[in-house]
């Protein structure tokens, strides 16, 4: 049985990232659970590409721009990080109702840092985002969970390490913000493992994990485990 489809469609305009115009689902008896979805690109053909992969899957809600606002994911689809893709996803990070992914063609270990500080949950190369690595993507970030390939965190973690410490915020952060396991846990997150992995390094169970991971982003007021690794790192509580 295949779900209901009502499709939508109005062409690409003006020159700043803008949300994809594509089709979008109705749910039906025995669907998936469909993630809504706005595709961002300045690029046309960047755009065209990422929506066709996208529109005929049933776990994937596409949004047109007048319904962008209200997308679980917001998928932004660039060749570099640049200060106008900046800014969007400084907009997008004031968003609740949203969480931001990125889909690169290239990224130094600096824009990295950028992208994470700008509320980014997960990243992926242009290379690599075929349909099957772009639904991962998505429905990762519909769980609230963030997606970072190991290597880019190795990055990350060589850029932030050549770096001399800079201050510490107002907020009066100190090496004492994190506890012995608190800290443990982040470094195993920045490393690449996922929860499963960590509760068996640290023979904790994957619900005490997350717990850790959940108060540490709590407590110190970020979007998700790729931005408490970066902010961590940068003010040297790692």
């Amino acid at each position: 049985m295949s779900c209901p489809e009502e499709t939508t469609s109005a062409p690409f305009t003006g020159q700043s990232p803008a949300p994809a115009r594509a089709s979008r689902r109705t749910a039906g008896p025995g669907c998936p659970v469909r993630v809504s979805v706005a595709v961002y690109a300045a690029d046309p053909v960047l755009r065209v590409g990422v929506v066709h992969q996208l529109r005929q899957r049933p776990e994937v809600d596409l949004l047109d721009d007048t319904e962008a606002e209200r997308a679980q994911v917001s998928l932004v689809v660039v060749d570099t990080v640049d200060d106008e893709v900046t800014a969007l996803l400084h907009r997008l990070r004031h968003n609740s109702a949203t969480r931001t992914g990125l889909v690169v063609g290239t990224l130094g270990p600096g824009a990295l840092q950028r992208v994470i500080e700008c509320g980014v949950s997960a990243v992926l190369r242009r290379a690599e985002a075929e349909q099957s690595q772009l639904l991962q993507l998505i429905q990762a970030m519909g769980r609230g969970e963030g997606v970072l390939p190991g290597d880019l965190l190795g990055k990350l973690l060589a850029h932030v390490g050549g770096l001399e410490r800079s201050p510490l915020d107002p907020r009066g952060l100190s090496l004492s913000t994190l506890t012995t396991r608190e800290a443990d846990m982040l470094r195993l997150v920045a490393e690449g493992l996922d929860t499963a992995e960590i509760a068996r390094k640290t023979s904790y169970s994957e619900r005490t994990v997350k717990n850790v991971l959940h108060e540490i982003i709590t407590r110190l007021h970020l979007r998700n485990r790729a931005h408490a690794v970066g902010y961590a790192l940068r003010n040297g509580l790692i």
